[in-house]
Parts: structure tokens; C-alpha cells; sequence
């Protein structure tokens, strides 16, 4: 009996076929010329692989992503307003706070006292961007950063605001913003993965980080986060088993290959192709990762930048230094997480010390970035979920407070990548409450940062259970007045 044709065979049916005929010529052509070793079966390790939604020239290749996780107070940081000093301990008009979304640990609050920041600020540079004596390297390089103060989301809890922040919904299974702009752009170097994340642990109270904040979601997998570790081996089970050497991990892929080729033939699963690329990724890895991680070639100059702690691996400093390694070999999204930022208590004695952790390394990255005619071509973000309260979060007493989540208005940073460099953009109302000039949602963030790579937020989609996804869902429009 003749075995019944089966249409996954081929991973296509009727509609597929006709939908895609009139695509096939041209397709082949547009590809040779976005790829040109496509049809070659080139194995220059060095080439890079360029892939194809690039909507118009961009201003950056690479984005390096700072998350301050915990939501840093913007009171403490980037937004001054003497006001809160001058009303230490009176209540919060109510006419301020109006009909906002309170937590369920201070909606009980009878009184809602507010407090100024008990640490200085001064203006800098020639912009005269207001910054906290906490950070006194970032204020040095005011004239490059671009400071918004009026970032605001939905989202009033930590994990629905970072989730957000990180994928553009709340809820989980959609792709992060590093798996977009891998589907969207490809890697600039085929030996190492579009998308890599660094996680650090500060020394104030921390929130968690999942891997549902660099994944691939609904994308194909060949998209999700790498997570490098800060121990012996940064990338786990990348090493060869003992007893088995280079020659035969390839000869022993190739075998995998060769199977999962046959499971292809048979299933037409596009996820086992991707689960090809990806064992081929980490054997070209082996030889690119170590390289990656030693620091031993760095100047003494570059190791006094960044401060003692960047030859300490796992901290905060060593990964701003790896980020910089990883962006320079063409990694197009690095995303380093830093625990320790809420402070909901003892926001006095805490946060000095979680700014310590990132002062100095967050500015040298800007400088060494700078100095080495990387920054117009790197995005760098600095900043956290949401931000803090103007009140006193329990009761205030001896001069120590904390400060609730508040979503309404908070500050984040930015430089290079064709953003707009010594500028405070919006403004906050004498309280540090609500936005009263140049509001910025999560989605207009988006929006401008894929922009910003060259990708049009709108026309960057995937579908998925019958309807067209994006970054930023049905919202976002670009944030012109940031934009050099």
C-alpha cells in the first residue's frame, strides 16, 4: 500500500505554497545580497550574519542595558525638588495624589508624610542636569547622557513592572526586547549569541530575576537570552566533557546534525533547526567565550576606570567591563540585571551603598565606550522598573525613611546610539508626584529604542495564535525630542 503523502513533509501546505510562489525568485535574491556567504557554504568564522527587517539606517548597532532591578528612588538620583525638604514630615495633599493606585503596603497609611532626600544635589556639566551627591562618576559625564525624568507604566508591583519593562506586557511568554531585536537584526558575529545577559547582586534588599525576562517567548529559540555565570565557566556545559576533545564535539554534532536533520524531514518542526543552530552556536563558542572573558589583556588604565571590583567576576563592575568586550566583538543586546534596589526601609543607610556598586562602573562603560569611538554606535540605559514615593512609606522617625513603588513618574538615563547627549528631558511637578511636561510611557521607550536600531516598532511583528505581536502591542510612538 502506497504511504499516504503527508503535507508536514515538506513543512507546507497549498495555502503556504501559493502565498509564497510569487516570493521565491526575489527572495533568493534579496537574501544573496543581505547575506552574501548564504549560498556559499562559506565557514569564515569571522563573518558575520546579517539578517533581514532593517526598516531604515539606524543610529545604533548594539544597546547595552544597565536595569537597576528593585526601581532605584529617582528622589535620591536624577530629580531634585527642594520642595519635599521644605514640607519634611507634612502630609501629601490629597488633591496631588488624587485617585492613584496605592500598594497594599501603605493604602492603609491614615498619613502619607513627606520627605525630602536627606543627600545633596548639585547641577554639572554644561547641561546643569541635577544629580545626587550618591553619584558622583555619573555626574562627570552629565554632558553625555540624556535624562528622562518622566518615564511612567501601569504596573505598581515589582515583578508585573519588571516583566513589562523587559517584554512589553505583563504577563509572561512574550519575547524580551533582546529577543526582538535578534529576530529582528540577526548577530554581528556568527561565534557569538545576539542576546547575552549579566546578573550581579548588589548589597541592599533585592527582588528576583527569572529567565521569563530574556526569553524568546512565542520566537524561535535561536532568540533567547545566553546567560553568562560568574563562575569557572561563565557559559555552563559549553566545555567538553572530559575525555573528549575538539575533533570529536564536531565529529559527534555532526552525527546530531545529521538526526535532527532527519526528525526535520519528518516532523517539518521548524524549532528542531533552531535547536541545530544552537549546538553549532555553542561549539563556535568554545573557541570566542574564553576569549571574551579574559580580562588579563585589559590596560591598567581601563582596570583603575572601572575600579577593583571589575577583576572580581559576578559583581557589577566586572560585567559593565564584559559588556563593553561583548558589544565590541558585536553582541547586539547585553543585558545586565543588578539586584538590590528596594528600598522600602532604610533607604538612608541602603542605597549609598547599592550606588556605590554602580557609580563608578556605570561611567567608566559611557567613558570607555566614548574614548574608543564606540558610543554613537552603543545605546546604553540606565534605570529600574518604576519609581519611589514622595512619602514616607510606615512612619517616619530618627531621620531613616523608605519609600513605596510609584509608577506615575521616574527617571532613567541613556547615551550614544543617536540620543540626544547633556539634556533633562520632561518634568515632574515641585512634588516629584505626577508628570507635568513630556510624558514617556514603557511603550514609547520602546518604540524609540527599536527606532534607534534602525527598526520600525509598528512594522517589526510576529504571528502567533492569529494575531500579528510586537514589543509594543498596539501602543508606543517615538520619543522625537530625545532623538540627536
Amino acid at each position: 500500500m502506497e504511504k499516504p503523502f503527508l503535507e508536514h513533509h515538506l513543512n507546507i501546505n497549498r495555502r503556504h505554497f501559493l502565498g509564497k510562489l510569487g516570493l521565491g525568485v526575489g527572495g533568493v535574491a534579496l537574501g544573496s545580497m543581505l547575506a552574501p556567504g548564504i549560498f556559499k557554504g562559506t565557514t569564515d568564522e569571522a563573518e558575520s550574519v546579517p539578517l533581514g527587517f532593517k526598516h531604515f539606517a539606524s543610529k545604533a548597532k548594539r544597546i547595552i542595558y544597565l536595569f537597576q532591578n528593585g526601581a532605584p528612588s529617582q528622589l535620591e538620583s536624577f530629580d531634585y525638588k527642594p520642595t519635599l525638604n521644605k514640607m519634611f514630615g507634612e502630609d501629601l495633599p490629597a488633591s496631588v495624589r488624587g485617585e492613584q493606585r496605592l500598594t497594599g503596603m501603605t493604602a492603609n497609611q491614615s498619613k502619607f508624610p513627606l520627605v525630602g532626600s536627606k543627600f545633596a544635589f548639585s547641577q554639572y556639566g554644561q547641561s546643569g542636569t541635577w544629580v545626587s551627591e550618591l553619584f558622583p562618576n555619573i555626574a562627570k559625564i552629565t554632558d553625555d547622557i540624556c535624562v528622562i525624568k518622566t518615564m511612567h507604566t501601569e504596573a505598581i508591583n515589582h515583578d508585573p513592572a519588571l516583566t513589562f519593562m523587559q517584554t512589553g506586557a505583563q504577563v509572561g511568554n512574550r519575547p524580551s526586547m533582546g529577543a526582538w531585536l535578534s529576530y529582528g537584526l540577526g548577530s554581528e558575529n556568527k561565534n557569538l549569541p545576539a542576546f547575552c545577559v549579566l546578573l550581579s547582586r548588589g548589597r541592599g534588599n533585592g527582588q528576583g530575576v527569572y529567565s521569563k525576562l530574556w526569553t524568546n517567548g512565542f520566537l524561535d529559540s535561536i532568540h533567547q537570552g545566553v546567560q553568562f555565570s560568574s563562575g569557572e565557566d561563565p557559559i555552563l556545559y559549553l566545555n567538553n566533557p572530559e575525555g573528549m576533545d575538539m575533533g570529536s564535539r564536531k565529529k559527534m554534532l555532526d552525527q546530531l546534525e545529521a538526526l535532527n536533520e532527519m526528525g526535520y524531514q519528518e516532523f517539518g518542526d521548524p524549532e528542531i533547526h533552531a535547536k541545530i543552530q544552537q549546538y553549532e552556536m555553542a561549539y563556535r563558542m568554545q573557541t570566542a567565550v574564553p576569549e571574551i572573558t579574559d580580562i588579563s589583556k585589559e590596560p591598567d588604565h581601563i582596570i583603575k576606570m572601572y575600579g577593583p571590583d571589575c577583576l572580581v567576576p559576578g559583581t557589577y563592575a566586572a560585567n559593565c567591563l564584559l559588556a563593553r568586550k561583548l558589544s565590541e566583538s558585536g553582541v547586539r543586546f547585553i543585558q545586565l540585571y543588578h539586584q538590590g534596589w528596594d528600598q522600602h526601609g532604610n533607604l538612608v543607610g541602603e542605597m549609598p551603598l547599592q550606588a556605590q556598586d554602580v557609580d563608578r562602573a556605570s561611567a567608566a562603560l559611557v567613558t570607555d565606550l566614548k574614548q574608543r569611538g564606540l558610543l554613537d554606535e552603543t545605546l546604553v540605559i540606565w534605570g529600574g522598573e518604576f519609581g519611589r514615593t514622595n512619602y514616607c512609606q510606615g512612619k517616619l522617625s530618627d531621620g531613616n525613611y523608605g519609600r513605596d513603588h510609584h509608577p506615575r513618574c521616574y527617571s532613567l538615563w541613556m547615551a550614544g546610539g543617536g540620543v540626544k547627549a547633556g539634556i533633562s528631558y520632561g518634568e515632574t511637578d515641585e512634588f516629584g508626584y505626577n508628570i507635568i511636561k513630556d510624558p514617556v510611557h514603557v511603550h514609547d521607550l520602546h518604540a524609540t529604542i527599536l527606532h534607534l536600531m534602525g527598526l520600525n516598532h509598528e512594522q517589526l511583528t510576529f504571528k502567533h495564535l492569529g494575531r500579528r505581536f510586537r514589543l509594543t502591542d498596539v501602543h508606543g510612538k517615538l520619543v522625537n525630542g530625545i532623538l540627536a
